[in-house]
């Protein structure tokens, strides 16, 4: 496993464990569990997953120590704001049953997001969360947001994956400092992600799956992804990525197939912000 030193100085893993669509807690606490057995050391959940609790067992079930153990959740648009951004942290806290998170991130880049900062910004400095990030902040909205806050993002995840590939976010990312992490690097299985032809005849020369394929493809662009999978088989075989190197040509290869846009969200159709500050996550 190889590590990224985030802008503040904190280590994070590149490679982590994701929890979305995963909402039954039993199966949310033994998938969880066997991630961290197969050797996953970052957790990546949110309270608008509603697994939180489950996430928060499965930790304490794995007798892992706290400290080598990286855990990330994010604070949803209905408790955006600065009071009520305060409230969700330690909201999220007391689900996962920790005294600290090593990464917190604004989920959407609506709303209140200057005043959720801010609460955020105290909580970091009050040390309950080791470094600050947001998500789904796509190249304008980071750049705007970067240029107002006084303490930069150390993450923005948002959807990268060979299809949708995002090289000038990247390139935003980089000039502020923040890294990048892929929600969805298997593209929520869309595009044949698992057989495509491309993929596969890559792998087949490292003895590797079009699935290691992929995900090889965002690491070595210096992209932290966060996979997820219910299957113990699947769950191994992400994680079974650190041991080829893919060539510029393989590398050039798998970006001919970026398509330039999603297929799963669009954060530019105002139909989908309005369903983001109307999703409620809790009563």
């Amino acid at each position: 496993m190889e590590h990224v030193v985030l802008n503040n100085g904190v280590v994070m893993p590149l490679e982590g464990f994701g929890v979305f669509q995963i909402p039954d807690p039993a199966e949310c606490e033994e998938v969880t569990w066997g991630a961290l057995k197969a050797g996953y050391r970052l957790i990546d959940t949110a309270a608008a997953y509603g697994n939180e609790e489950a996430v928060g067992r499965a930790i304490r079930k794995s007798g892992i120590p706290r400290e080598e153990i990286f855990v990330t959740s994010k604070l949803w648009v209905q408790d955006y704001g600065y009071e009520k951004g305060k409230a969700g942290l330690e909201q999220s806290l007391e689900k996962l049953g920790l005294d600290y998170l090593d990464l917190y991130l604004l989920h959407q880049p609506v709303g209140d997001v200057l005043g959720s900062w801010k609460a955020l910004e105290e909580a970091y400095q009050d040390g309950k969360i080791r470094a600050i990030g947001v998500a789904n902040f796509y190249p304008a909205p980071l750049a705007d947001f970067c240029e107002t806050v006084e303490i930069l993002p150390a993450v923005d995840q948002v959807e990268l994956h060979p299809f949708f590939a995002q090289p000038k976010a990247l390139e935003n990312m980089k000039a502020y400092g923040v890294q990048p992490q892929a929600w969805g690097p298997l593209a929520e299985g869309k595009h044949n992600i698992f057989t495509h032809p491309v993929l596969t005849a890559i792998g087949q020369k490292y003895g590797k799956t079009a699935t290691q394929v992929a995900l090889r493809w965002n690491v070595q662009r210096g992209v932290s992804i966060i996979p997820k999978s219910v299957h113990c088989d699947r769950i191994k075989q992400n994680l079974d990525i650190w041991d080829f190197q893919l060539t510029e040509e393989d590398m050039a290869q798998i970006g001919t197939l970026d398509l330039g846009h999603s297929e799963i969200v669009d954060h530019g159709d105002p139909a989908f912000i309005q369903m983001l500050h109307h999703w409620k996550i809790h009563s």
